[in-house]
């Protein structure tokens, strides 16, 4: 499938559908959608001598308010210096899906490829990026990952299995858990930890002990004091993340409870800050800049040609223990 194909299918000139393929502006949207239906029908795809892409890496995160971004950014500029290459981020402003300018921007850049993370590329835009040569990876893909789109992420089930054992090791049986987004994989893989953790100890959960969260602080926050509002309140919260951890930490200073001796606390990620707040905040540690660098490394063989040989990559946690748990009190227990 030519150029001249597409335009004579689309009912436009060469010139425009030239205009689509390298994301210029001066196009009308109800133009461009009819070349791009035409491009994702047929399959085009420039060839290699084609494409003269620039030497930048474009990340792309759903929001960046977080020590959590901060950490893949450091795993994707490690690699980006070694290759000379420019580093370009994009947020979408707490949105999944990128909206069409950023499509737009990124082919007028022709970037050697993009990261997304924690977000949801659909059918059309993967098309687009395919049909001009620019190579995707995912990081923490929001949805099940796509065999043909490379995605990197932790063993997050084992995780929350790994969070989960340990309270019930310590005692805890009323043990509270602040998930992420419902739509969001890990978060769902960390609470599927945790309920197959509680199933293989033999204890019932509470529905009432599971909330749903955002990865904030304030949700952290919130979700916090609604379980320690309970008539019968966990003695233990494992929140899928260590700002909704830090959360918790507020949560228990407002109920006038100590940590841990009246409630542990586990988070998951290790932030940079947990070891240093007060108590310092057990947790699961999330490998966040080894994700970073290794799908920045995989990127840059896709833009090389090169096929990986398996498309998802997880990298394994660890439970960190620290001193924001302990055993319940006997009369808790």
């Amino acid at each position: 499938m030519t150029i001249a194909h597409i335009a004579r299918q689309a009912g436009v000139s060469v010139p425009t559908v030239s205009k689509v393929i390298n994301g210029r502006a001066d196009v009308s949207a109800e133009t461009r959608q009819r070349v791009e239906a035409v491009i994702r029908e047929h399959g085009y795809k420039r060839s290699s001598r084609a494409v003269r892409s620039t030497p930048l890496i474009e990340l792309m995160f759903h929001e960046l308010e977080s020590e959590w971004a901060l950490q893949i950014i450091m795993g994707v500029e490690q690699v980006v210096s070694e290759h000379n290459l420019t580093l370009v981020l994009s947020e979408m402003q707490g949105r999944t899906t990128p909206a069409r300018g950023w499509m737009d921007n990124v082919l007028a850049r022709r970037p050697t490829g993009v990261i997304a993370v924690l977000s949801d590329i659909n059918d059309e835009l993967r098309s687009q990026l395919r049909s001009r040569s620019i190579p995707l990876v995912v990081v923490d893909p929001t949805g099940e990952p796509l065999h043909d789109t490379p995605s990197v992420g932790a063993t997050n089930w084992s995780g929350g299995l790994a969070a989960t054992r340990h309270l019930l090791a310590l005692g805890h049986r009323r043990i509270g858990l602040i998930a992420g987004p419902e739509q969001i994989l890990c978060s769902r893989a960390r609470l599927d930890g945790y309920r197959a953790a509680m199933d293989a100890a033999g204890v019932q959960i509470d529905p009432e002990l599971i909330r749903y969260g955002n990865f904030h602080v304030e949700a952290g926050i919130r979700e916090g004091c609604a379980l320690l509002d309970l008539p019968d309140p966990p003695t233990a919260i494992f929140a899928c993340n260590d700002l909704q951890a830090l959360g918790v930490y507020q949560a228990a200073r407002e109920a006038r409870l100590h940590i841990p001796d009246d409630l542990s606390v586990v988070g998951f990620d290790d932030l940079p800050v947990a070891p240093w707040v007060g108590p310092p905040l057990t947790t699961v540690r999330q490998p966040l800049v080894q994700m970073a660098v290794a799908a920045t490394r995989l990127l840059l063989r896709l833009a090389k040609g090169e096929q990986p040989s398996q498309t998802r990559v997880e990298l394994a946690t660890e439970l960190i223990v620290r001193e924001s748990t302990a055993p319940p009190h006997p009369t808790e227990a």
